[in-house]
């Protein structure tokens, strides 16, 4: 049976947050939830101007990172490695090896081709991350995913 993978989305503020307070300043965040629980952890990551995702998925080990600039932020993995490995360590009560887990930045995405899709960019990552669809959708698509999400 090919089902959907179980998700978990964390909201636009999580990140910042992340980076101010560290785990332990956001442990009530997922204080009712077993992150483990999940196949897939989706965060929307904003850099001021400019909308990227980061994924975390439990069930491959896998931290990967979606820019449709093709950016790439150092910054974001290490975070995330660290928040899931003390987020393990708090919930679990064991040590989460991470240097197990593969940590990705993704190329081989559709990419923006204007200065203003980054957003749309970033929630189609997410739809089809979520439903574990390859992406096949490109630059051209945006005007129809931009009427889509209005309606």
């Amino acid at each position: 049976k090919n089902c959907a993978p179980t998700i978990f989305v964390f909201n636009t503020f999580f990140y910042p947050r992340l980076l101010q307070v560290g785990h332990q300043g956001l442990a009530q965040w997922t204080r009712k939830v077993d992150l483990f629980a999940f196949d897939k952890i989706l965060i929307p990551i904003h850099l001021g101007m400019h909308w990227c995702l980061a994924a975390i998925d439990t069930r491959l080990k896998t931290i990967a990172y979606y820019d449709s600039l093709l950016g790439e932020n150092d910054q974001v993995m290490r975070a995330l490695g660290d928040y899931i490995a003390a987020e393990h360590l708090s919930k679990k009560k064991s040590s989460l090896d991470i240097q197990h887990w593969k940590f990705v930045i993704k190329k081989d995405i559709p990419k923006q081709l204007n200065s203003c899709d980054c957003g749309v960019f970033t929630c189609k990552y997410a739809d089809y991350i979520s439903q574990d669809k390859t992406f096949d959708f490109d630059q051209s698509d945006m005007p129809y995913f931009r009427r889509r999400m209005i309606w």
